[in-house]
């Protein structure tokens, strides 16, 4: 069955590619949940105008995009963290806890999809990670794994 994906869907495709799925996967889950369209005659002329649409709303999106990333450039977060006396943190830093510090540091609303880290933050220490906000838009993020004061 051929669909038209409305999402990027890991092991699928991107957003408005025309694919080929098996007939349950799409007519049982990716097109009631709203994910896909069925890829006939009306659909793939509507595709065009949605590709169309959603150029329009980067392109405004982006500018906003660039001032959020040089707002960011040159600035050190900070994520508390608990550690053991190793400087071995408990768990792991993830781009969920990144996306909640940049939230609360900087007010900015970075969703956790646009976070990338290089490698898995285990320690105390400085890290980077990539925010890709827009397809023309990246930027470095430098921040700081601390460990939590504790208050005797």
């Amino acid at each position: 069955m051929d669909i038209i994906l409305l999402q990027n869907l890991d092991k699928v495709g991107e957003k408005f590619d025309v694919v080929t799925v098996k007939n349950g996967y799409g007519r049982n889950f990716l097109i009631p949940k709203g994910l896909a369209l069925i890829a006939n005659d009306t659909n793939l002329r509507r595709l065009e105008d949605l590709r169309r649409r959603q150029a329009a709303k980067e392109s405004k999106m982006k500018g906003e995009f660039e001032t959020m990333a040089s707002s960011l450039e040159g600035k050190m977060l900070k994520i508390v963290a608990k550690a053991g006396t190793s400087g071995k943190i408990f768990g792991s830093v993830t781009s969920i806890q990144i996306s909640q510090a940049i939230k609360e540091q900087f007010d900015l609303e970075i969703s956790r999809k646009k976070i990338e880290l290089k490698d898995e933050v285990k320690n105390l220490g400085e890290y980077k990670a990539t925010l890709n906000l827009h397809p023309e838009v990246t930027t470095e993020l430098d921040f700081e794994v601390i460990t939590e004061e504790v208050k005797a």
